[in-house]
C-alpha cells in the first residue's frame, strides 16, 4: 500500500510550493521611469519574488524527486502485477513527467526574467523601455504545481497499488506478456 506519511510529505511540499508561486505572482518587480532632467532611467522595486519563484521551484523538485525516488522512477526494480492499476501508473507517471517539467519552466523562467533589469540610460531623446515580467507566469507556475501534485500523488498511489505482492512466474519474468500480440 501507498505510505501515508509519503503523501503527507509531498502535499506539504507541493502546497508551499503553491503558495510562493502565488506570493511571487503578488511581489512581481514593477518599474518606474525617473527623468533628472537631462537623462532618463528605469528604478525597480523590491526583487524578492525571484527569490519567492526559486523557492517553489526547488520544492517542487523535491517534491518530485521524492516520489521518484522511491516509486524507483517506475522503470528500475520489480515488474509491476498486470492490471489497471499498472495502466494507471504509467499513463499518470507520463502525465506527471509533462506537468511538472511545465510548471518548473514556468517557475524558472519567471524567475529569471523578474531578476532581469534592463540598465540602459536614455539622454534626451526617446526613454528607454522599462521591462518587467508579464503577468500570470508565476501564476501559470502555481496551476501547474497543483497539477503535478495531484497527479504525482494518484501516480504514486497506483504504482503502490500495482507493486503489491507481484511475484513473478518465472525467474527473471518482469510481468510483461508479448505472446497475446
Amino acid at each position: 500500500m501507498a505510505s501515508t506519511l509519503l503523501l503527507v510529505i509531498v502535499f506539504v511540499l507541493d502546497l508551499i510550493a503553491f503558495a510562493l508561486a502565488v506570493a511571487a505572482e503578488q511581489r512581481r518587480s514593477t518599474a518606474s521611469l525617473v527623468n533628472t532632467g537631462t537623462e532618463s532611467y528605469c528604478k525597480y522595486d523590491s526583487d524578492v519574488s525571484t527569490g519567492l519563484g526559486i523557492g517553489a521551484f526547488l520544492l517542487l523538485l523535491a517534491s518530485q524527486l521524492l516520489v521518484m525516488l522511491v516509486s524507483r522512477c517506475l522503470c528500475c526494480g520489480r515488474g509491476l502485477r498486470p492490471g489497471g492499476s499498472r495502466t494507471w501508473a504509467i499513463v499518470l507517471f507520463v502525465s506527471c513527467w509533462v506537468l511538472f517539467l511545465i510548471a518548473e519552466a514556468c517557475l524558472l523562467a519567471g524567475s529569471v526574467r523578474n531578476a532581469y533589469h534592463t540598465k540602459y540610460r536614455s539622454v534626451l531623446n526617446s526613454p528607454p523601455s522599462c521591462q518587467t515580467l508579464r503577468k500570470g507566469v508565476f501564476a501559470a507556475g502555481a496551476a501547474f504545481t497543483v497539477f503535478t501534485g495531484i497527479i504525482s500523488e494518484l501516480y504514486y498511489v497506483s504504482y503502490s497499488k500495482a507493486s503489491v505482492d507481484f511475484i513473478p512466474k518465472q525467474p527473471g519474468d518482469t510481468g510483461l506478456r508479448m505472446g497475446n500480440l
